[in-house]
């Protein structure tokens, strides 16, 4: 028998040793491998990093090729088909159109916000000016009136990836308004970007007085370049174009000017006219939808969002067969107003081909239209009916025996 006592140090040494063998073998993560070379230390530590198994990515429009003639990635979809929750990752949000051959690089110190026109008071404002006033933190969607769904779609993300949804933060227009004195007779804004091509927007006042925000962040970080970066005008439920980035300019005026950005998104059809400004209420399934394949017959969780540009949506309802029968859905997010809601149904797959649908009515009791009532509404063939202003029909997933799932458009 050893007599001797145990000795602290060695104790601690041993220790040491065996940790170094759990670390070595046990420690590693799934699918790792010893030989695996690690990050640079300071690469983690500097800003982090997704796991390489993690592949989601943004793909360009089919219709619009990306990067174009100038190099330059437009119209980039967010992969709606891996999504979770109701958040959009900054780095996966989506981009439509910068007006011009580039990017404007910023130096936010030289940046400058000017408020004019009509207002008592113009106004002239530095980034840290304007980061020295009240803010508000809101949860907001933005869509591109070019999110349409077409039969040669595969996924979701090429029927519906113009559409992001983020937390914004910022100073509430509304603030900046009252504070340069708006006068009496004024009904509009003008607000402007500092891009190549100015690209401006004729916003209502009423609209600019309610909800709009001017951002200098997103998803807590300050806004990306391909966001607007250093400032960007939030107008909550209107189509992405009035979204301004790199904002630089509001004008208050007394009329609705016709701007770069207005030309094209007007509509001497009354009818038609109101559908260009805000999003109508809109849901879609993205699990499982385009591309994706079930194992076989058995308990599935549908799984989807809605938004609508009018409010906070009220109830979502989930079609199995193809929307002769609805059942209402889960809302497994909170309904905040113009912002992306998670749905979610439990369904049991029989194996047999079906078509899912998703609906929604938002809080003013507006209805999601199938593309039929649509073409009964413009009194158009199904087949040949044209969508005017934002697309906002139902979208149907045909799952076939086999599990595959396919667009229902086609």
């Amino acid at each position: 028998m050893n007599s001797k006592k145990p000795n602290r140090r060695g104790f601690l040494k041993g220790g040491a040793a065996l940790a170094g063998v759990a670390a070595g073998g046990a420690g590693l993560a799934s699918g790792q491998t010893a030989g695996t070379p690690a990050k640079k230390l300071d690469e983690l530590i500097a800003y982090g990093d997704r796991s390489r198994f993690v592949t989601s990515k943004r793909i360009p429009v089919a219709e619009r090729h990306s990067p174009d003639e100038f190099g330059l990635t437009f119209h980039v979809l967010t992969p709606l088909q891996d999504s979770h929750g109701i958040i959009t990752p900054s780095s996966l949000h989506y981009t439509a159109t910068h007006r011009g051959a580039f990017v404007p690089d910023i130096d936010p110190k030289e940046h400058r916000l000017m408020i004019h026109g009509m207002v008592d008071r113009p106004l002239i404002f530095t980034m840290d000016e304007l980061k020295r006033l009240p803010s508000v933190s809101r949860i907001h969607f933005i869509e591109c009136l070019g999110n349409r769904a077409r039969p040669t779609h595969k996924n979701v993300q090429e029927t519906h990836g113009l559409t992001s949804c983020a937390e914004w933060t910022g100073v509430p227009l509304s603030l900046l308004l009252k504070e340069a004195g708006v006068q009496s007779a004024a009904s509009w804004i003008v607000a402007e970007g500092a891009e190549e091509v100015k690209g401006n927007s004729s916003i209502p006042l009423a609209k600019a007085m309610d909800d709009c925000m001017v951002c200098y962040a997103q998803n807590g970080e300050p806004i990306r370049p391909q966001q607007g970066f250093p400032l960007r005008l939030m107008a909550p439920g209107f189509e992405g174009i009035y979204q301004i980035k790199y904002l630089r300019r509001i004008k208050v005026v007394d009329r609705f000017y016709m701007t770069y950005d207005d030309y094209g998104h007007i509509n001497p059809d009354p009818k038609a006219s109101a559908l260009t400004h805000q999003i109508g209420p809109k849901s879609v399934i993205t699990f499982p939808s385009g591309g994706h394949q079930l194992s076989g017959p058995g308990i599935y969780q549908i799984s989807g969002l809605a938004w609508s540009g009018a409010g906070a949506i009220r109830s979502v309802e989930v079609s199995t067969d193809g929307g002769q029968s609805w059942k209402k859905a889960e809302l497994q997010s909170p309904a905040y107003r113009m912002a992306h809601a998670r749905f979610g149904l439990g369904w049991k797959w029989d194996g047999k081909e079906c078509v899912l649908m998703s609906r929604c009515t938002d809080e003013l009791g507006t209805v999601q239209p199938t593309r039929a009532e649509v073409a009964k509404f413009w009194n158009e063939p199904v087949d040949k009916v044209r969508v005017r202003g934002a697309d906002n029909t139902v979208q149907p997933w045909r799952i076939s025996s086999d599990g595959s799932v396919h667009n229902g458009m086609a």
